[in-house]
């Protein structure tokens, strides 16, 4: 029981990661689910919430329900996201608007090196697990070349846009933000955020609350059935995600005046391209030096993992 309560503080701190990764926009916090050795766990404890959670609380009472869902884990988990969300979101808008390169590049030097525990674990390969490790690339690429689109914030397309954006939070390597730039919903949401637009802001939570128990099933259901073929398409996911944080980006039309939130939109270059075009310093020096501290810290915790893993 000891060791239950000290594994939550650990919880706590990795949903602290997870916020601090869905505060910049391209980054899930799903890829730190992922790295941390959470993920499984946490699709699988979403995936119980529902109509036999219900029967469970009837039958049993509220203590068996909580232990059903394996409440403690996700109050801890979603407890750090929060905490992370309110007190770091100021600390990582600061860092990404004053060294944006530095951070993207240890962004990028994170989902790179998080690829290959993911690949690790694959139990086995055949010709459609690498279709699936492709297939998973060509859609992270396919999200990365969407232009912003603009749609009316009705409560059907408020409840749509939140089912869709926690569906993208919860995949490694898609970034919920991102896709609410995408369909151009994300002004909006900030606007019922800001103005306590409660209506708009239960359609969109109440969206948000049908796509994650739905999702969270399907995801679920595939990792336990479909092992090989579900961390494949993942790393896919992975991969093809890095051009969304490739450090160096050259502003393109609509992008200059829409502040850092659309840098994933903005086109990729050369760090020498990048500091011809824009005369300012690539800073490659400090870009290396954070993938390579990001890549290490992946290792780590891999490492470590798998030493508790195997204590398990």
């Amino acid at each position: 029981m000891k060791w239950l309560r000290g594994r939550y503080w650990g919880v706590a701190l990795r949903g602290m990661a997870m916020g601090a990764a869905d505060v910049v926009p391209g980054v899930s916090g799903g890829t730190i689910a992922f790295i941390t050795g959470i993920y499984q766990e946490l699709l699988d404890s979403l995936s119980r919430i529902g109509p036999h959670c219900l029967t469970v609380l009837r039958r049993s009472g509220v203590v068996a329900a909580w232990q059903y869902i394996n409440g403690s884990f996700l109050l801890a988990l979603f407890g750090g996201i929060l905490v992370s969300i309110f007190s770091l979101a100021r600390l990582i808008s600061y860092l990404l608007s004053t060294y944006p390169i530095v951070v993207w590049a240890f962004f990028f030097g994170l989902i790179f090196a998080s690829c290959f525990p993911i690949i690790k674990r694959i139990p086995r390969w055949s010709v459609s697990v690498v279709v699936c490790l492709v297939l998973g690339a060509l859609v992270a690429i396919a999200v990365s070349e969407m232009r912003p689109a603009e749609i009316a914030a009705t409560p059907l397309n408020l409840f749509l846009s939140g089912a869709l954006a926690i569906c993208a939070m919860i995949l490694p390597g898609i970034s919920g933000a991102f896709i609410l730039l995408m369909i151009g919903i994300y002004p909006r949401v900030l606007d019922a955020v800001h103005d306590l637009q409660i209506f708009s802001l239960a359609c969109f939570a109440s969206g948000a609350a049908v796509g994650l128990m739905l999702f969270s099933r399907l995801l679920s259901w595939l990792m336990h059935t479909y092992v090989a073929r579900t961390l494949a398409f993942l790393a896919g996911i992975l991969l093809g995600s890095l051009k969304i944080v490739w450090p160096w980006k050259l502003a393109v039309e609509g992008a200059a005046d829409a502040g850092d939130k659309l840098a994933p939109l903005m086109s990729n270059s050369w760090p020498s391209t990048y500091a011809a075009s824009t005369g300012h310093d690539a800073f490659l020096g400090a870009a290396i030096g954070a993938s390579i501290a990001a890549v290490l810290l992946v290792l780590v915790v891999d490492y470590f993992g798998g030493r508790a893993g195997a204590h398990d």
